[in-house]
């Protein structure tokens, strides 16, 4: 899959943008602040109808101005993809997929498969377990239309089966059949989705293990952890016993909802014991993990975006990068860097054409 070209209107410091890609290596340079990132951001943002760096969609639109419009074309199994993503103030965000509209956003996950490696994506080891919950759930979407839609239905039914917590709360009332109700559609989801994600950790793990030991080269050992209380307990069961609690909190404590994946290194929390070269090597080989299972799943090529990521690698890192992207695994890569002179010496090593875009 290739990104041919691609039109900014008002999206963030962009009054208007258009741009001509290389199908394989384009380079973003200069200074901070020019909207490098703005540019990766935008391709993103294609690829799956929301920003990466900022999910409030009406803060993306350019200063002074009441709209934007993305717009951009894709080369996908010898076909062309237009893409066109657009928000006015106060309006609905319209995703058009070759000029007709989605219903619902959902049906645009996985066209276009992009993997995206950021600073940011630190948020994976120092935050809470949302963000990894994000993360695991994002990648099988990706692959899998049943699981989103099983994923949107429970996180639907959770919000309602929360809100009438907290009606019985404020009305001094209880109904224990009323909520049973969604007690039942919670479970039937929530089986499903604890299904799919075991499966998935079952194949995705030792893809995730060969990647950080080809980055290192060390023999440390590495693992995801996959916690969830329904490996000890059904969800009915739960429910039941947490059904006092839920009352007094006024939300659903215990279900899908609540797992987390666990990040290890030699057993333990890479949170706490490992290196900060150790945490950079194992979320890039995370991400490069799900480039290639995503890869396999979707019989294309997914677009790898790089953030900032010279800057944040030493050389041994960076060289794994350039070994990726060398051969045949490779599709279309998008970077940035503010050094355009470290950028190009590095790309030159690659036996690739490329494009550098000086900002």
């Amino acid at each position: 899959m290739v990104l041919t070209q691609l039109s900014l209107l008002n999206y963030k410091n962009f009054e208007s943008k258009d741009l001509t890609f290389n199908s394989k290596i384009n380079c973003f340079v200069g200074a901070n602040g020019m909207g490098k990132t703005n540019i990766l951001d935008a391709i993103y943002l294609l690829c799956f109808g929301k920003s990466y760096f900022n999910p409030v969609s009406s803060q993306n639109i350019r200063h002074g101005t009441d709209f934007f419009v993305v717009e951009g074309s894709f080369e996908k199994n010898e076909r062309e993809e237009k893409i066109i993503c657009s928000l006015k103030k106060n309006h609905k965000k319209i995703i058009k997929r070759n000029g007709k509209a989605y219903e619902r956003f959902s049906d645009h996950i996985g066209l276009l498969p992009l993997v995206m490696i950021s600073p940011a994506d630190r948020d994976l080891i120092i935050e809470g377990s949302d963000t990894r919950r994000k993360f695991m759930d994002g990648v099988i979407s990706q692959s899998d239309k049943e699981y989103l839609q099983h994923l949107l239905n429970y996180n639907k039914v959770l919000g309602q089966r929360n809100a009438l917590l907290k009606y019985f709360a404020a009305n001094h009332t209880f109904d224990k059949q009323t909520l049973a109700i969604y007690n039942e559609q919670l479970c039937t989801y929530g089986a499903e989705i604890f299904k799919k994600r075991t499966v998935f950790l079952e194949k995705f793990i030792p893809i995730f293990q060969e990647q950080y030991q080809a980055i290192t080269g060390d023999k440390e050992q590495v693992d995801l952890v996959y916690e969830s209380k329904l490996l000890q307990k059904a969800m009915p069961q739960l429910l039941e016993e947490h059904m006092e609690r839920d009352r007094a909190l006024q939300y659903t404590s215990v279900g899908i909802h609540k797992d987390d994946l666990g990040f290890k290194i030699a057993e333990y929390p890479i949170k706490k014991f490992g290196s900060q070269g150790q945490q950079k090597s194992y979320l890039i080989a995370l991400k490069f993990a799900q480039f290639h299972f995503m890869k396999t799943l979707a019989k294309t090529k997914p677009l790898l975006v790089l953030d900032d990521i010279f800057d944040k690698l030493d050389e041994h890192r960076v060289a794994h990068i350039i070994t990726l992207v060398n051969n045949e695994n490779f599709g279309q890569l998008f970077l940035s860097d503010t050094h355009a002179d470290r950028t190009e010496a590095v790309v030159k090593k690659i036996h690739q054409t490329y494009e550098i875009f000086k900002l």
